[in-house]
């Protein structure tokens, strides 16, 4: 497994630069922005990825929150081993049981917009409105078209849980040089590296959605709720004294 060690130790670098850690979380806004632009001005040809049926999208993305806690857990879970601490495992959880409760209702919010913020209309190109639909699944039953703000779920989903993986697996700088048992190094090893190829999938993704997908406003919105989410979290609430995220670092420091 030394091609392993290699490929791990050489990630591991990376996300320890500074402005890496720094900047990531603009480089989703930035994408947005300019991926926006490039598509309303038609300047990406259409691709495979220009299909919300592509295989990546219907397996992946959709399945995004799903794929993230598949593997972000049991790297926690493994992660906490060396720690002997009972305490530290539950902090590591309850971060992903934040992170989900984030997740969930700011899916329902957007849903919840969408339906409040919408009219019915007789097709996509027409603006005539029809009367006595109040909700978008009602009316796409009825075969009209619902005009709202549609937040774009996607953008939200696939910027904060990028912004979740590089916060959680961070102690993998020490973890490393930690005294793991082979088979838990070796797994934690494939975790971390699965982890990082999902973050690269989904800054893809999030650049397919940018420019192929939703209105600008929509896109721009659903990314800054990603940045906000995380940045209430990790950036505010886990910085103060007996958050999951001071007890983490108290544990990695002891």
């Amino acid at each position: 497994m030394a091609a392993m060690d290699v490929i791990v130790e050489r990630l591991v670098s990376v996300w320890r630069i500074p402005l890496v850690r720094q900047k990531f979380p603009l480089l989703f806004l930035l994408i947005s922005i300019v991926g926006s632009i490039l598509g309303y001005l038609e300047l990406v040809p259409q691709t495979y990825f220009s299909s919300s049926k592509n295989f990546v999208n219907v397996y992946f993305v959709k399945l995004s929150w799903g794929w993230t806690l598949l593997l972000l857990t049991p790297f926690l879970l493994i992660s906490s081993y060396f720690s002997s601490s009972a305490s530290y495992l539950i902090r590591c959880l309850l971060s992903l049981v934040v992170a989900t409760f984030i997740w969930y209702v700011c899916t329902k919010a957007f849903l919840f917009i969408e339906d409040l913020t919408g009219t019915c209309l007789e097709s996509r190109t027409s603006l005539v409105a029809t009367k006595g639909f109040t909700s978008k699944a009602t009316c796409r039953q009825a075969g009209f078209h619902w005009q709202s703000l549609d937040i774009s779920g996607h953008s939200f989903i696939l910027t904060y849980s990028s912004l979740l993986i590089m916060e959680e697996t961070s102690p993998m700088a020490f973890l490393r040089t930690a005294g793991l048992p082979a088979l838990y190094r070796t797994a934690l090893n494939l975790l971390y590296v699965a982890l990082n190829l999902i973050v690269m999938t989904w800054v893809w993704m999030f650049f397919c959605t940018s420019v192929y997908f939703h209105d600008p406003i929509d896109k721009i919105l659903g990314t800054m709720c990603g940045l906000l989410g995380w940045h209430l979290t990790y950036g505010c609430w886990y910085q103060r004294p007996f958050s999951p995220g001071q007890l983490k670092k108290q544990k990695q420091h002891a």
